[in-house]
């Protein structure tokens, strides 16, 4: 006995048929390797590990112990227009996902129209005329006119039975993944620049507190030198070496004026003002807070950088485009089905015996196309092989960006405390030579040279005690973004 099925069931039994049969065309995803030192060459204890990019950074700032510093960086998440801007892009990111997502489903419409036509002549000429003046029997240049109403309910879909539609909803999460980072990113990098401007800010008003106190002393040796010149113990000439030494150094210090501004009007822009409304005021008391590296760091941070989290997920994205375009060589499958009615006036449109109905499956495979499949495919391996190259790149960049800092971290400790002995030694110097100069022992030029030694071994140790806050912020960026979050 053979058995007949109605034409929906053989389409309906083809379709699952398909569904059943469905697989994904892509190659499975790996994330490529990537070379990994057992530990740091410039700080023993340190090893990397897997990413953990999701991790919370936590206020990494407060490690330096300024008030206002933790406000202005906590400005910047919602001030600053770079951070803004790539808020708006994972936005626009999520909102690709759910449109790829989307895809998946089948789509619905409904359409409706309603129309009125009818001709215009000049009549049959078969009219007659009644008793009473009426004309029966045609037309005397009249015309007709009719309605026509539809209402329809159509749907279509396509069934992703080679994986192309799941492998585009796969890429676009990947991009959004990579886009979040590129968020984490910015607003690393926009919390990094405004805590390395402010403590460099800092650094130069100590500098010109400094600079204030030396210019102070310069003035008193200035009237020194005048005073011993009137009285003609000493020449013309020392009074022209103090003024000259005096006007130096006050224009060194509008020098520094001149950056602090620049500073102040760049940290304005980080945290989303314009430089004519903000104003930090200035403390010659600078904190010199420094964080120490632990060496026991828990050895997830460095995966933690954004950076390499985006370069790994565009790595994902472009290993679907691979089975995305190697979808083409199949054919692709399509169902539609619709139901709806016309009629001549709106109430017969829900009718039964004005309904109709239709229902079909259509499959269409690409017989020749030159190569341009093909091409297409190779076109996307070469993408996602250039992917893993950068993404690569991005780890071996990380880790000597790690290496840079922890050797600028160890060697401007040991600069430091060897600045400081030379400082001290300097300002002994210094009052000695004056002393003696006091009691016309030395000549004025040795009291200038004495005093030029003094004060740069002073600006260099402020110098290198900036210097070492701002290779802090470098570290804790390399690193991710802190290293006491819990």
């Amino acid at each position: 006995m053979t058995m007949r099925t109605t034409p929906i069931s053989s389409i309906v039994a083809l379709a699952a048929a398909a569904l059943l049969a469905g697989c994904a065309v892509g190659p499975a995803y790996q994330r490529p390797a990537t070379p990994e030192p057992a530990a740091y060459k410039e700080l023993q204890g340190w090893v990397p590990a897997a990413p953990a990019d999701a991790l919370e950074r936590g206020p990494w700032w407060t490690l330096f112990g300024d008030p206002q510093l933790d406000a202005l960086a906590a400005s910047v998440e919602v001030s600053n227009q770079n951070v803004a801007a790539a808020v708006a892009a994972y936005a626009q990111a999520r909102a690709l996902v759910a449109e790829q997502r989307a895809s998946l489903f089948p789509n619905l419409t409904l359409n409706a129209s309603g129309t009125r036509s009818g001709t215009r002549g000049g009549g049959s000429g078969n009219a007659t005329v009644d008793a009473n003046g009426n004309i029966v029997g045609g037309s005397a240049g009249g015309g007709s006119a009719r309605n026509a109403y539809r209402l329809s309910l159509g749907t279509s879909w396509e069934p992703d039975v080679w994986g192309r539609l799941r492998a585009g909803v796969t890429a676009a999460s990947a991009s959004a993944q990579a886009s979040a980072a590129d968020l984490a990113s910015a607003r690393l990098s926009a919390q990094g620049e405004v805590a390395a401007d402010y403590l460099q800010l800092r650094a130069i008003d100590a500098q010109r507190a400094l600079l204030a106190t030396t210019i102070e002393g310069y003035q008193r040796v200035l009237t020194i030198a005048q005073n011993r010149f009137n009285v003609g113990i000493v020449p013309h000439s020392d009074v022209y070496q103090a003024e000259t030494q005096l006007a130096s150094a006050q224009s060194d210090d509008l020098g520094l004026a001149r950056q602090r501004a620049q500073l102040e009007h760049a940290i304005a822009v980080l945290v989303g003002k314009t430089p004519s409304e903000f104003a930090i005021a200035p403390s010659p008391a600078w904190r010199v807070a420094v964080p120490e590296v632990p060496v026991g760091v828990p050895s997830t941070l460095l995966q933690r950088r954004p950076d390499i989290a985006a370069a790994e997920r565009r790595v994902a994205a472009a290993n679907e485009q691979i089975g995305i375009a190697r979808s083409a060589y199949f054919p692709s499958i399509g169902l539609s089905a619709s139901l709806g009615s016309s009629a001549s006036k709106v109430g017969e449109l829900f009718n039964a015996s004005a309904a109709a109905w239709s229902f079909g499956l259509s499959a269409a495979q690409t017989l020749f196309d030159a190569g341009a499949t093909r091409a297409r495919v190779q076109g996307a391996r070469a993408a996602h092989e250039e992917s893993v190259a950068r993404y690569r790149q991005t780890v071996l960049d990380a880790f000597a960006d790690v290496e840079d800092q922890l050797a600028a971290t160890r060697v401007l400790a040991q600069q430091q405390d060897l600045q400081r002995r030379a400082s001290e030694a300097a300002d002994k110097v210094e009052q000695q030579v004056l002393n003696r100069y006091k009691a016309g022992q030395v000549s004025y030029s040795e009291v200038v040279q004495a005093q030029v030694t003094a004060l740069n071994a002073r600006r260099s140790l402020v110098q290198t005690q900036s210097t070492r806050q701002t290779t802090a912020v470098a570290l804790i960026q390399a690193l991710g973004g802190g290293w006491h979050a819990d």
